[in-house]
């Protein structure tokens, strides 16, 4: 495992200049849904009354807002906006995906990288994968939420609702994470030439030790979103700002470095 996450460090410094590409792509996304956000919650909120309403003035105000939802279109444009984020989301995700896998294989078998190379010779098959395990990771949905939403409504205590609710939630996240290691192994395999199927039974044979590797790569993440998190606490002020923005830029270089020791403990298996 140690080789891997040390080959997995050497492809992500070599790709340094995408991991600065993906953080200014995360930030733009961040910053244009949050100001999407921003205007939609702002204006409602200034509706809202004083500082300490009567329980009828509240009424009211859940009254109307719920009158504007559901019996007006004033939601319609919100939805549309959303909806169009989104799709953008969904098509720029897996080119950017297209491009690093490609580039990951290139740098792995002759030392160069190839980012845009990648995305105009395989961005069909792995923007195809992509929506594909998007569709399949959502599809519980449809069972887990109303049974939810139900126990939520009807559960007498928070200890009763959360053994309604935690079980499904539980089961929807292993099934998500599965589908997601699967996926991202066929998308290696549409990248490097070997094939979809190949790749598929290739990261289906070596399941644990794949599995193992990107528990690990998330481990070292979460600690490290730990460590930044209590360094901002006990801290506070101006180093806190610095490093909170700064962790921006090194959760993306995670993302990227467990992306390539994944690749690399996939690759290093033999059929």
């Amino acid at each position: 495992m140690k080789i891997h996450v040390k080959q997995g460090w050497q492809l992500a410094v070599k790709h340094f200049y995408l991991v600065i590409l993906l953080f200014l792509y995360q930030l733009l996304w961040g910053f244009f849904l949050y100001r999407f956000i921003d205007s939609v919650v702002s204006p409602l909120l200034r509706r809202y009354p004083g500082s300490y309403p009567s329980d009828t003035a509240a009424q009211v105000f859940m009254t109307e807002a719920q009158f504007q939802l559901f019996k007006t279109d004033v939601i319609s444009p919100y939805v549309w906006m959303l909806g169009g984020l989104l799709a953008a989301r969904m098509l720029l995700t897996p080119l950017f995906n297209a491009g690093l896998f490609y580039s990951f294989n290139q740098a792995r078998s002759d030392g160069s990288t190839r980012f845009l190379e990648g995305i105009k010779k395989t961005w069909k098959p792995v923007v195809l994968l992509y929506w594909i395990e998007a569709i399949l990771s959502i599809a519980p949905a449809w069972y887990v939420l109303p049974r939810s939403l139900d126990a939520l409504l009807e559960s007498g205590s928070t200890t009763e609702l959360l053994q309604t609710v935690l079980p499904g939630a539980a089961l929807w996240l292993l099934w998500g994470t599965v589908l997601h290691l699967i996926f991202l192994a066929m998308q290696f395999g549409a990248t490097s030439g070997e094939g979809v199927f190949r790749s598929l039974w290739r990261a289906l044979r070596n399941f644990l030790s794949y599995a193992a590797i990107s528990l690990i790569m998330w481990g070292i993440g979460a600690a490290a979103g730990l460590v930044v998190t209590s360094l901002s606490m006990l801290w506070a002020g101006l180093f806190a700002l610095i490093l909170h923005q700064g962790y921006h830029l090194i959760r993306t270089l995670m993302k990227v470095w467990t992306i390539a020791a994944q690749y690399d403990c996939l690759q290093t298996k033999q059929l």
